[in-house]
């Protein structure tokens, strides 16, 4: 396995099938133009099998902090380690930036997610309420 940290449109084109949508290069090029936007790509024999995204946050009272803001592996990929090898380089590449932390959320039953963020010594908490809005 190859984890390679991607910086053009094309790799995010050619390894489109990972995400959940078809991604679009206006906010492609925007996300890969921001120094603070990480997107790291997982290659099993030189096919795109998984990736991770990171967004860095900061706040006057917390510094920066990465958002682990998705993860997804191939469905033929997975159960290989390949989650849990994006996560711990994000994590490294966090400390590496000079981040407090890194967090994320997920779905209670999520099972294969949780189960990735354990084997990473993450801290769950489950009364932590998500709100959003959509437009």
């Amino acid at each position: 396995m190859d984890i390679r940290r991607i910086t053009s449109s094309a790799e995010v084109m050619a390894a489109g099938h990972l995400f959940d949508d078809v991604p679009r290069e206006d906010a492609t090029r925007a996300f890969l133009a921001d120094d603070r936007h990480h997107l790291l790509i997982a290659y099993v024999d030189g096919e795109p099998a998984g990736f991770v995204s990171g967004v860095e946050t900061i706040h006057p009272d917390k510094g920066v902090e990465m958002f682990l803001y998705e993860l997804g592996v191939d469905e033929a990929y997975r159960r290989r380690g390949i989650a849990s090898a994006l996560v711990d380089r994000l994590i490294k590449l966090a400390g590496e930036r000079g981040c407090t932390g890194v967090w994320t959320g997920t779905e209670k039953d999520n099972t294969a997610a949780l189960a990735t963020y354990r084997r990473a010594d993450a801290e769950l908490d489950f009364d932590t309420v998500a709100v959003s809005w959509g437009f």
